[in-house]
């Protein structure tokens, strides 16, 4: 009798069989479920890594511009500084000359001087007397050994502040060069992008470099380069003009009077001229700014039209409301917004009214200060050619009468003559 074959092996049921298969697409609802969240924030943390390191690159690339602007604009002021210092460094040199051909100059007067002394010596008898001409050559000698002594601590002067001025400088120097070569390292920078050959990972890129500075010492540093710059120039202007009076003082007693009074003249009529250009630059901005704000109060006024305008309109607009029929007349926020409307508009043409009533008061400000300037500069031409005239009148002491001619021009004479003038009349 034949028999039937069984598997060997544990035998499940059919329910074990039904919760496996239960448990199965649980299990891959779930996973897939997971899976979607995980795409989600994957997504969601691509976008935003995405954009902060935009957002971080356009920062960092703005104040790299930024920076640039800063340097730039410091190695420009440098970069004049530099060149009124070299300015002033050659105009010292020339003076500091000038002053050494004037004491080369005195070395005549002194040998004549002694020489005439010597001369005297060989009188005889009564005649050896210590008279008023033999008083007033030793006073001569003293006068000039004086004056070579005086001129000789002004070259000692010029040459201390040579050598400050060439100091200045090449502090001024090594600071512009550093500046540039910031510039280049941070336009390249600049340049930079995710494309560029030249990237690569660096080696603790964020360490703070040995001899960092704060960015108050960097400002503070050319600050001081160029404020110590401007002081050693300014002493320098100082002690060229002492230079000059000096030389000028060189001459005996008459003429020292004359060249003194004449220098002061020419001073005076330097101030002058610098006074009435700055008035006529005055004048001239004063002028641009009246039309600047008569635009300013034609626009101001265009404005308030055009509020005015928006007004009426928004005016008509609630009162055409107001005959809306019975349950229709409520207050919705149509009406709140044009009663806001209203209210701002009313402010903004009281504030624009207010603003044309302060611009109006600051260009009656502006006429009766041009009137100011017009009415000085009247009186600093007519001072200016009444200066011109002593100048004029002052020729006769250096030129005979027969040859003098008042006929110049009154107004000009003066910047035609050469800056050295002082000295040549030493």
């Amino acid at each position: 009798m034949a028999s039937l074959s069984v598997k060997p092996g544990r035998r499940f049921t059919l329910p074990d069989w039904q919760n496996n298969s239960l448990l199965i697409s649980a299990d891959a609802e779930r996973q897939r479920h997971n899976s979607h969240d995980i795409r989600q924030e994957g997504r969601a943390l691509r976008n935003e890594t995405g954009n902060q390191a935009r957002w971080d690159e356009h920062n960092s690339r703005t104040h790299l511009k930024d920076r640039i602007t800063t340097v730039d604009r410091w190695r420009e002021t440098l970069a004049r500084c530099l060149k009124e210092i070299d300015l002033e460094i050659d105009a010292l040199t020339k003076v500091k000359e000038a002053a050494e051909n004037a004491i080369q100059a005195k070395n005549l007067w002194l040998d004549v001087a002694i020489e005439c002394l010597t001369f005297r010596e060989s009188r005889r008898d009564i005649d050896v007397v210590r008279d008023p001409v033999e008083e007033e050559l030793h006073k001569e000698v003293k006068v000039i050994e004086k004056t070579k002594k005086e001129l000789q601590q002004r070259v000692d002067d010029a040459f201390k502040q040579l050598c400050l001025l060439k100091e200045a400088r090449q502090l001024l120097s090594s600071d512009h060069r550093h500046k540039v070569e910031a510039l280049e390292l941070d336009r390249l920078c600049v340049s930079f992008n995710p494309t560029s050959g030249n990237i690569s990972f660096k080696v603790n890129p964020t360490r703070i470099p040995d001899g960092t500075t704060a960015l108050h010492e960097w400002e503070q540093n050319s600050r001081c380069n160029k404020e110590r710059a401007e002081a050693e120039m300014k002493a320098s202007v100082d002690l060229r003009g002492a230079i000059t009076l000096t030389i000028a003082q060189t001459n005996n007693e008459l003429d020292a009077q004359r060249i003194a009074t004449e220098f002061a003249l020419r001073k005076r009529m330097r101030d002058m001229e610098a006074a009435l250009n700055e008035l006529r630059w005055q004048e001239k901005n004063t002028l641009e700014e009246i039309a600047d704000m008569e635009e300013e109060i034609r626009q101001l006024e265009e404005d308030i039209r055009k509020r005015t305008l928006d007004l009426k309109v928004a005016h008509t607009r609630l009162e055409t409301r107001t005959y809306r029929p019975h349950i229709e007349l409520c207050r919705d926020q149509a009406q709140f917004g044009l009663t806001d409307e209203v209210q701002q508009l009313e402010g903004m043409i009281r504030a624009l009214q207010q603003k044309r009533t302060e611009s109006q008061d600051a260009l009656d400000a502006l006429y009766r200060q041009l009137h100011r300037i017009r009415t000085d500069i009247g009186y600093k031409t007519n001072s200016l050619q009444l200066d011109n005239k002593c100048m004029d009148t002052r020729k006769k002491l250096v030129i005979p009468v027969e040859k003098f001619d008042p006929e110049v021009d009154a107004v000009n004479r003066t910047r035609d003559l050469p800056r050295n003038s002082q000295l040549e009349l030493a």
